[in-house]
Parts: C-alpha cells; structure tokens; sequence
C-alpha cells in the first residue's frame, strides 16, 4: 500500500499506528460504514482518489456479497461504488496499482483477462469508470507475475515483478514504460535483477529504489536492495553494504529524503534490525535517530508513510519491541 492519508483502510491482518506506541489510539472510524461481509479473500493493495474514493486490488471475488472479481472501487463511506464498472473482472490475483494524476489506473499482477479481454498478461491500464483504456498499447506485456508499479512525475511508469521480459524486450524484473505503455528505452538496466522485485519507489531526483528477493543487480552483488540512475544503471553511490538477509517487501521515502524498509529480514548490513530498518539517502542504515528497539515479531508486508512522517506498518507480526 503507498498511499495513506489521517483516516486509515485497515486491510491486512494488523496495522501498527507511528511509533508512539503509547500515545497513538487506532479507532476505527465511524463514517466508513463497511456493512455486510466486505471482501471474500485477500486485499492486496488500495489506493485513494483526490475524491477519497478508493480503489482494492486483490485476490476477492465479492464484497459485501456483489460480484467484484479482484478489483472494487468503495465511495468514502464504505460502500460500493456501482459506477466503477468492472464487467466480469480480472482472472487472478492483482497485486498493486496506482492511479495516474488524470484518474486513470495502472493495475498490475498474474492476471491474463479483464472483462472478456485476454492477453493482458499481468499489467493494464482502465479508464476513471473501470473500463479497459485501450490506448494503453502493452503489446505482449509482460513474462510473469508483477508485484510493484510506481509513477515517475513525468508520467513514466516503473514496474517490478518476476518478469523477464516485456513485450519480447529483455527485462530482468524491472521495467519502465512510457505514458502510452511502450517500452522506455532511455531506460536500460542492463541484466538487470536475478530473482523477484517486489518494491519499487520513485525518488523526487528520478532515482529509483528496488527492493526484493534479489542478491545481485546488473551483475554486482546487492541484497535486496538497490537503487537505480534514472537511465537504470546501478547507483554506486548507494552504500548498502552486505544489505539484508532476507526479502525486502515494501520500501517508502519520507519527506526528509530517509527510506524506511519493511521485510523478512533481521540484519540490515550486519546490524540486528526486526523487520524494520530506516536508511538514510546514501544508503547506511539510521541507527542515530531510528530506534525500534527489538523491532517486530515478525514479517512486514507494507510501509506506508503519513504527512508527518509517521510509518504505517501491515504484516503477521503481533508485537513491536515487546509491545
């Protein structure tokens, strides 16, 4: 999830609320009235509108028992919004998306069919009112399974997956595409990444932050953590060091220009970090003003950063520093 807003979609299994544990009171708020059963299965990803509609992806097939095959549009208080119309769905599993500063809104994950329409293979954009935007011209699309997209300012759009290539272009599990969905080829990442991407954000400069499963890029060494040039070349002035031990699931900037990073990991560059670490801009971990203590008692699926910098955290966990 990489939108969040002083009203909070609770989606995954727990949501940790900033890090004054003690101070901050999760309510669940009054004016969104979900009544009936909600989804049937797994939200994955949600995104707000400038309207406070919002926008889940996932691998449901109903809320509140109406038909919405992994994609639903709810208006802000809770209910479904039956002027976003989906048709029959997609197949599979959505796992991101993001909405384009003219409402339009790039979906992707496993997915071959939206709405009767196949061959979309794992990435489409629709129109405001959830039709298929057919200007969007992906070609053969992409390889495999995408879990991440992001919007560059410029209307260029990163993605990340599992993917090799896209539209028959060698790809190794990043991508960047022009506004009209044709391959960016300023954008060249060489080899690329040699296992998943599962995170990536855009910095304000253009850089580009991955995280993932992968233990090299472009064939240097990188646990699970990059960033890119906006030309797709490998920053070397990111000085991750051994990196992480383990996947890194989500990454999200604050506005003072430092990464917070959730996962399954336990060390960041050799120094204990559960879960959660913050790293500054060049790359080294924040141990002089990031203190999680113990951290979490288990994965992190998502980080999603507030207007005052506070951190939202989804995933299996159920303590924080002992919390």
């Amino acid at each position: 999830m990489k939108h969040c807003y002083y009203k909070f979609l609770v989606f995954l299994s727990i949501v940790f609320f900033g890090f004054d544990v003690q101070a901050q009171v999760a309510a669940i708020d009054p004016g969104f009235v979900q009544t009936g059963t909600g989804v049937n299965n797994t939200v994955n990803t949600h995104a707000v509108q400038p309207d406070n509609k919002v926008i889940i992806g996932g691998s449901f097939t109903t809320y509140n028992g109406v038909s919405r095959n992994r994609i639903a549009r709810l208006k802000a208080d809770g209910t479904l919004d039956e002027t976003f119309i989906v048709g029959t769905g997609f197949d599979a599993a959505i796992y991101d998306l993001a909405i384009q500063s003219d409402g339009k809104i790039i979906v992707v994950g496993n997915f071959d069919t939206y709405n009767g329409v196949t061959n979309l293979n794992n990435i489409v954009r629709l129109n405001s009112d959830g039709s298929l935007d057919p200007s969007f011209s992906i070609g053969n699309g992409l390889s495999a399974t995408s879990y991440s997209v992001a919007l560059q300012s410029d209307g260029k759009i990163v993605v990340g997956g599992r993917f090799t290539n896209y539209n028959g272009t060698l790809r190794n599990r990043i991508v960047r595409l022009n506004s009209d969905g044709s391959n960016d080829n300023t954008f060249s990442p060489s080899s690329g990444f040699n296992n998943t991407v599962y995170s990536v954000a855009v910095q304000s400069d253009g850089k580009i932050l991955v995280g993932g499963s992968f233990t090299t890029v472009n064939g240097q060494t990188s646990n699970r953590i990059a960033r890119l040039n906006s030309n797709g070349t490998t920053d070397t002035g990111f000085g991750i060091g051994t990196g992480f031990n383990s996947t890194v699931n989500s990454i999200a900037l604050q506005s003072t220009g430092k990464i917070v990073v959730g996962g399954a990991f336990t060390l960041c560059n050799g120094i204990t970090s559960g879960y959660i670490a913050r790293l500054n801009a060049t790359g080294l971990i924040d141990t002089a003003s990031f203190e999680s203590g113990t951290g979490f008692s288990s994965t992190i699926n998502s980080i999603a950063i507030q207007s005052d910098d506070k951190i939202l955290a989804t995933g299996s966990f159920t303590t924080f520093n002992g919390s």
